[in-house]
C-alpha cells in the first residue's frame, strides 16, 4: 500500500521538480536565480532537519506522514494556481520553495525511518534499495509525462497533477493496520533527543565519516536540478525535451541500481568509497560528453552509480544506528544529502554561469573522488557491528 501511493506522488514530485527549475528559468534565464531557489527550498532542511528526526522518533510515523503529505499537496496546489492564473512572480517561488522545505525537514526522516517500521530490519536492506529504485523509476517517469505537458499544454497542469497525486500516499496510509507496523516510540524532551543524537553519532566513527562522505556529495555532486537545466539550455542549446531527456536517463540508470542494490545481501566497510570513486568518474564522464546525445548516455551510468552509492549510505546508517537513535541518525543524514543543497546549489550555478555548466557538473565530480578518498582512509571493516 506504501509503495503504491509512493509510485503515483514520486512521479508527480519529479514533475514538479523538473516544472519548477524550468519555471525559474522561464522567469529569470539565471542559473545563479536556479540555484538560489533551490537553496531556498533546502534551507530550512539544513536548519531544522534534526528536530524533524526527533518528531520522527517521538509520534507515529504515519500519523507525521499524513500531515506533511497533506501540506505537500497543498503547496503544489498553490503553485498550479499561481501559474494558471498567471500571477506568479519570482519571490512568489521562493515563499513557496522555502514552505516546501518545511515539510521536507519533518518528512524526510520519517519516510527513511518508516521504512523498517513496515517491514524489521532483517529485510532493511532490500526494502531501501527497493523504495529507491522506485523513486528513480518515478524519475524516469515524472519528468517524461512533464517534458510533454510543458511542450504541449504549459507548467499548469503539471503543478496540479502532483497535487493530486498525494491522495494516493494518504489513501495507502489510511488502508494500513497499524497494529502491524515495528513501531518504537520515546517520549522525552527534544533538546536532549536532539543532543543525544549529535553526540551519538559523534561517538560512532562508522556513522560519522558515512555522513561526511554523505555531506560531501550532497553538497556538490547531487545538484543535478540546478546543472542538468542549464547542461540542456547552454550546453546542448536545447529546450524541455533535452532537459527531460537527461532527467529520464539518470532516472532509468538509478532504477537499475536500484534493483541492483535490492538483490544484494550484504553490506561492506569497502563498498561505500568504491561506490563514490566510480560515481565521481561517471560524472566527469558526463561533464565531458560532446553530444547530447552521448550525455544522455552517461547520465544513465551517472544515475545507476548514484543510486547504488546513495542506498549504501542509507543503509549502513541504518543498520549501524540503535533503533531509538535511527529518526535522529536519518535527519542528519537528511541534513547531508538534502539540507547541504542550499550550500551547493548556489554554488554549482555560480560555478556553471561563470565558467560553464560542464565545469558546475565537473565539480560534482570532484566531490565524488575526494568522498571516496576520504571514506577510504576513514572506513574501517573493524568498525562496523553485524546488524
Amino acid at each position: 500500500m506504501y509503495f503504491s501511493g509512493q509510485c503515483i506522488s514520486l512521479c508527480g514530485t519529479w514533475m514538479q521538480t523538473m516544472g519548477q527549475s524550468w519555471l525559474v528559468l522561464k522567469l529569470t534565464n539565471s542559473g545563479v536565480q536556479l540555484g538560489l531557489v533551490t537553496a531556498a527550498q533546502f534551507l530550512p532542511v539544513l536548519i531544522l532537519a534534526p528536530w524533524g528526526g526527533t518528531i520522527a522518533d517521538r509520534f507515529p510515523k504515519r500519523q507525521v506522514l499524513y500531515l506533511t503529505q497533506t501540506m505537500a499537496g497543498l503547496l503544489a496546489l498553490a503553485l498550479g494556481i499561481l501559474v494558471g492564473t498567471g500571477t506568479v512572480r519570482l519571490w512568489m517561488v521562493y515563499v513557496l520553495a522555502s514552505l516546501l522545505g518545511l515539510v521536507y525537514a519533518v518528512d524526510h526522516p520519517t519516510r527513511q525511518t518508516f521504512i523498517v517500521e513496515m517491514v524489521g530490519p532483517n529485510q532493511l536492506t532490500n526494502a531501501v534499495s527497493l523504495n529507491s529504485a522506485q523513486v528513480n523509476l518515478a524519475r524516469v517517469v515524472g519528468p517524461a509525462i512533464g517534458g510533454v505537458l510543458i511542450a504541449t499544454v504549459g507548467l499548469t497542469p503539471l503543478f496540479i497533477g502532483n497535487a493530486a497525486s498525494y491522495i494516493a500516499v494518504l489513501a495507502g496510509l489510511f488502508r494500513m493496520r497499524a497494529n502491524e507496523l515495528q513501531s518504537v516510540a520515546v517520549a522525552v524532551d527534544g533538546k536532549r533527543r536532539l543532543s543525544e543524537g549529535l553526540r551519538y553519532v559523534r561517538f560512532n566513527p562508522v556513522l560519522r565519516n558515512t555522513l561526511l562522505m554523505l555531506g560531501i556529495v550532497g553538497t556538490l555532486t547531487y545538484e543535478f536540478t540546478v546543472i542538468l537545466p542549464l547542461f540542456a539550455r547552454f550546453t546542448f542549446h536545447s529546450e524541455a525535451g533535452g532537459f527531460a531527456a537527461l532527467v529520464m536517463a539518470r532516472g532509468f540508470g538509478s532504477a537499475i541500481g536500484g534493483l541492483y542494490s535490492a538483490a544484494r545481501t550484504r553490506t561492506t566497510a569497502t563498498m561505500l568509497p568504491v561506490a563514490a570513486l566510480v560515481f565521481g568518474l561517471a560524472v566527469l564522464a558526463a561533464a565531458a560528453a560532446p553530444t547530447l546525445v552521448l550525455a544522455v548516455i552517461a547520465m544513465t551510468v551517472v544515475g545507476l552509480c548514484s543510486i547504488i552509492f546513495l542506498s549504501l549510505g542509507n543503509v549502513i546508517l541504518q543498520q549501524q544506528s540503535d533503533p531509538l537513535m535511527r529518526g535522529r541518525v536519518m535527519s542528519f543524514w537528511t541534513v547531508a544529502f538534502l539540507g547541504s543543497t542550499p550550500i551547493g546549489g548556489p554554488i554549482i550555478g555560480w560555478i556553471a554561469q561563470h565558467a560553464g555548466p560542464r565545469w558546475g557538473l565537473a565539480t560534482g565530480g570532484f566531490a565524488a573522488l575526494l568522498a571516496a578518498a576520504w571514506g577510504a582512509r576513514t572506513l574501517r571493516r573493524s568498525d562496523f557491528r553485524t546488524p
